[in-house]
């Protein structure tokens, strides 16, 4: 009994450092020789996807955080152009359990036991990505690049909740040095 109860804390532990591992990851980047203080207007050029729903919600995500900056979307030819990307890809983790300890150093009066045996299975999960980049339009240089990424879920609204968020992050200090003081 007290071997299940051990074996299963121990999976708890597991999961919770195999969901903090898995946490969102959003990275930018800029052109540090651009003017930010100069755009003001966009407009959308590409969003590429295997999933025709995510088109609509990750130009929403956008364009929300955009607005928040005081960005205005045109239909074309504004100062910016924008292509986003979404892929997905597997990526895998080990996870490994121990059904008994047996002792140890020390343990057992006169130091034997071991360790017992281990279990270890690979989890697949899907991991999706999204890259937002923007260009000026003129120019074709790209200006600013955001990824974000995090596991996927089964659950349709948590996948948009989190992309929501992902967007969120990313132009959180966006235009680049406008968070300075």
């Amino acid at each position: 009994m007290k071997l299940q109860k051990a074996v299963f804390v121990l999976m708890g532990v597991m999961l919770l450092f195999a969901g903090k591992l898995s946490a969102q990851q959003v990275k930018t980047d800029y052109d540090r020789n651009a003017n930010f203080g100069q755009y003001k207007t966009y407009s959308w050029e590409q969003v590429k996807t295997k999933d025709a729903l995510d088109v609509d919600r990750i130009k929403s995500a956008v364009n929300a955080a955009l607005a928040a900056k005081g960005w205005t979307l045109v239909d074309s030819g504004g100062d910016v152009s924008i292509i986003a990307i979404e892929m997905t890809h597997d990526q895998q983790t080990l996870n490994t359990f121990y059904d008994g300890f047996g002792g140890g150093w020390g343990w057992r009066r006169f130091g034997g036991g071991g360790f017992g045996q281990a279990t270890t299975t690979t989890e697949t999960y899907r991991v999706g990505t999204l890259v937002v980049d923007l260009f000026n339009t003129k120019t074709k240089t790209l200006l600013w690049r955001g990824t974000s990424s995090d596991t996927l879920s089964n659950n349709s609204d948590k996948n948009i909740k989190n992309l929501d968020k992902g967007v969120e992050k990313m132009f959180k200090n966006f235009p680049p040095g406008s968070s300075k003081k």
